[in-house]
């Protein structure tokens, strides 16, 4: 059979399914009916394989394929402890789909924060413009008072725990709220945020306590600014969803898009909070041992790492095997 042929067929049949993944409790309301059009999709999987292996349709059955699997694998789940499998399961699961999005807002932020940092050596004049006058001059005077990180120890730590959680939240809301800008609010939002940052440091270097600082500002900025990236990739995924529908129809992708993003933000929530607890109740102590503070910074570092890239591939190559066998073509 030639597959425009093949297409003409089953494409009716692979519409509907597509439609009734998108209905909510699909698998409860229409368990028979999806189990009917699951069978169904494999075999046109496998046929298409075999006969068309070089074909765009294999992708498109493949994806409807996976979501069925996913969307049955999540609810067994829940029924164990929603919270956990929230965390353990399906969260890592939403990184893994979304991974394209939150490895181009880390670029975005750190070459910012790159441009920020070289800009700010080069002209000594940028950190009062993006950080104001009235910062830079009291980040100096801490400098010849001996204490360059001391804005982190003039407030009682408990309010300060409070103050730091709710800016950071609302930073990250505002980068991810923006790429319903079709991701070009996202995109600036990232910039900005980074070059700040990287004027920040640069502010440091060029009164030569740079060593010193750095180690310091990451032992809470590990946390906080890689949660401002992942938010910015939420943002790209809530743009992308509009932007490139791919083959669904362009408000079933913004849904979609609309429920990860959401995903990906409240699984932030526990990222922040410890942000703010080391930024309030241990980067106060600017004078620790520095193996402490690489300690601190490496463990936050491999927890982002893991968490946000490894585990998730490695969660979604063993729902593949599964799924497919040991050669998956998706």
């Amino acid at each position: 059979m030639r597959e425009p042929l093949f297409l003409k067929q089953n494409r009716a049949k692979w519409q509907e399914y597509e439609n009734l993944l998108f209905e909510e409790n699909a698998e409860e309301e229409n368990p028979d009916r999806l189990a009917e059009l699951y069978i169904q999709l494999t075999d046109d999987l496998g046929y298409a394989r075999t006969f068309y292996p070089r074909s765009k349709v294999i992708k498109y059955l493949n994806g409807l394929a996976a979501r069925t699997h996913l969307l049955i694998y999540q609810n067994k789940k829940e029924k164990s402890g929603r919270l956990l499998s929230l965390f353990t399961q399906e969260l890592p699961l939403c990184y893994y789909r979304n991974r394209r999005f939150l490895i181009y807002s880390f670029l975005v932020f750190l070459l910012s924060a790159a441009m920020g940092g070289l800009s700010a050596i080069k002209d000594t004049e940028i950190p009062n413009l993006i950080l104001g006058d009235t910062y830079v001059n009291m980040t100096i005077d801490n400098i010849k008072a001996g204490k360059p990180t001391g804005v982190y120890q003039d407030e009682d730590a408990f309010g300060m725990f409070f103050q730091i959680a709710f800016n950071n939240i609302a930073v990250a809301f505002r980068c991810y709220a923006a790429g319903i800008l079709f991701g070009i609010g996202t995109l600036f939002m990232l910039f900005y945020n980074g070059f700040m940052v990287g004027a920040f440091l640069g502010l440091f270097y060029n009164n030569n306590e740079f060593s010193h600082a750095f180690p310091v500002v990451m032992i809470h900025g590990t946390l906080e600014l890689s949660a401002i990236a992942i938010a910015g990739g939420a943002g790209f995924c809530l743009g992308s969803g509009f932007m490139f529908p791919g083959t669904f129809k362009r408000l079933h992708s913004f849904q979609l898009a609309a429920k990860d993003s959401v995903k990906i933000i409240i699984g932030l929530v526990p990222v922040f909070t410890l942000a703010a607890f080391f930024e309030s109740y241990v980067t106060r102590y600017e004078n620790m041992p520095l193996i402490l503070k690489l300690l601190i910074i490496i463990l936050s570092l491999a927890y982002i790492v893991w968490y946000y890239f490894i585990y998730p591939s490695i969660m979604a190559h063993q729902i593949k095997l599964e799924s497919y066998g040991k050669n998956p073509s998706f």
